[in-house]
């Protein structure tokens, strides 16, 4: 069976780059259903994009790579096809964008525009082999029980990285790319939940803040979660894909709350006033139960003096923790690292020394933030790759 076109993987990027690449195309998944983190995202109702998408939100060995294909499908143009669906969306904190029903409407506008334009869609379908050709490539796969043949010009990797396997991720698209020479940067989990080994949050499990959390790279400010192995929450999982083993994490815990001043104001209303008490009316009480084991806070507000209160406030603003590691790809919602840029065309997604190969999506060493941009690199990608291919 010959086809123009091959895609591996039906994923955000790989349907995208289908509706886009003309000819005859067929888009191979292993797993039953398409679509599968498309399905699971934004609590089901997928954070398809993000309204400030920009180069400045992607991680890269080559920070310069995801402007074209950026550039060129914008997070604007994903809106315009969602809105053509007749898809309701509303815009949540930091510009993310989340559909008003479910994702599932998502995978099923990527599914019509395949549809629309003829687009073949197998799931359930293992791949056994693969080899370049003179003309492409040739592929051995298994449908249903039969083993089949096929041929096509073009073939796109577009099986993502190894984050959440229950799910069926894989390495594959690394080991196709090492098959025909692409290098593959270091892979790590990324936007992921940090661990400690004592289980020393397991009491504060559930409790939710915002903070500025830090590193020696970058800052956010968004909330921070504790959990029963360690921390979650946007401002963790966007800091783990800056992090390294052993590093130190900075926790302030009063990002922009002026706390001396609010503190030194009470001591003189209500100097009998317990410390953690007033510390409770700005921080969550389970949390100050907690601090108060590690850190000064004893007496009344009274018996605070102004150096006791500005070496309190210090603390809460810059609290070291190292922690253990990771979650892993079992929790990570991305792959951070993949195929090296250098190999690729950043125009067109196609490998350099590979003519008729390309690569797309999560399985590229792009990777970027929570909050939509990682779908938004699969349309953009995708959209490259498709074009190319169908010569526009």
């Amino acid at each position: 069976m010959n086809y123009d076109t091959i895609i591996l993987g039906a994923g955000a990027a790989g349907m995208m780059c289908a509706t886009h690449c003309g000819g005859r195309a067929l888009v191979i998944d292993h797993a039953k259903a398409p679509g599968e983190k498309i399905r699971i995202s934004g609590g089901g109702r997928c954070n398809f994009t993000n309204l400030h998408a920009g180069p400045g939100n992607f991680l890269s060995q080559n920070p310069h790579f995801s402007k074209s294909a950026l550039a060129r499908y914008t997070q604007w143009d994903f809106i315009d096809l969602v809105e053509r669906h007749h898809i309701a969306w509303h815009e949540k904190t930091l510009g993310q964008l989340f559909c008003d029903g479910s994702s599932k409407q998502i995978i099923q506008m990527l599914l019509d525009e395949m549809a629309r334009v003829g687009a073949e869609l197998w799931v359930q379908t293992t791949l056994h082999s693969l080899r370049k050709t003179e003309s492409g490539f040739s592929l051995e796969v298994e449908r249903e029980g039969k083993r089949l043949s096929l041929t096509c010009r073009n073939l796109v990797l577009a099986t993502g990285g190894k984050s959440i396997p229950k799910m069926g991720a894989t390495g594959l698209a690394y080991d196709i790319a090492r098959q025909f020479g692409l290098k593959v940067t270091e892979t790590r989990a990324a936007l992921v939940p940090f661990t400690f080994s004592d289980g020393r949050f397991k009491d504060l499990s559930g409790v939710s803040l915002p903070v500025r959390l830090s590193n020696q790279r970058t800052s956010f400010d968004e909330a921070l979660l504790f959990t029963h192995r360690g921390l979650s929450g946007p401002s963790v999982l966007q800091l783990s894909s800056y992090w390294r083993e052993g590093e130190v994490i900075r926790v302030n815990l009063i990002p922009d709350l002026g706390l001396f001043e609010l503190l030194r104001d009470q001591r003189q209303a209500g100097g009998r006033k317990a410390l953690t008490t007033e510390l409770a009316r700005h921080l969550p009480s389970r949390l100050v139960d907690y601090l108060k084991h590690h850190f000064q806070m004893q007496g009344n507000l009274a018996d605070q003096s102004d150096a006791a209160l500005t070496d309190l406030v210090a603390v809460l603003s810059d609290w070291h923790l190292t922690p253990a590691g990771t979650e892993g790809y079992r929790t990570a919602e991305v792959t951070l690292g993949g195929i090296d840029t250098q190999g690729l065309s950043s125009k067109t997604m196609e490998a350099r020394e590979v003519p008729g190969l390309y690569v797309i999506g999560e399985a590229v060493d792009v990777t970027g933030w929570l909050g939509g941009y990682n779908f938004q690199w699969a349309w953009s990608s995708g959209h490259a790759a498709g074009s190319a291919i169908a010569g526009r």
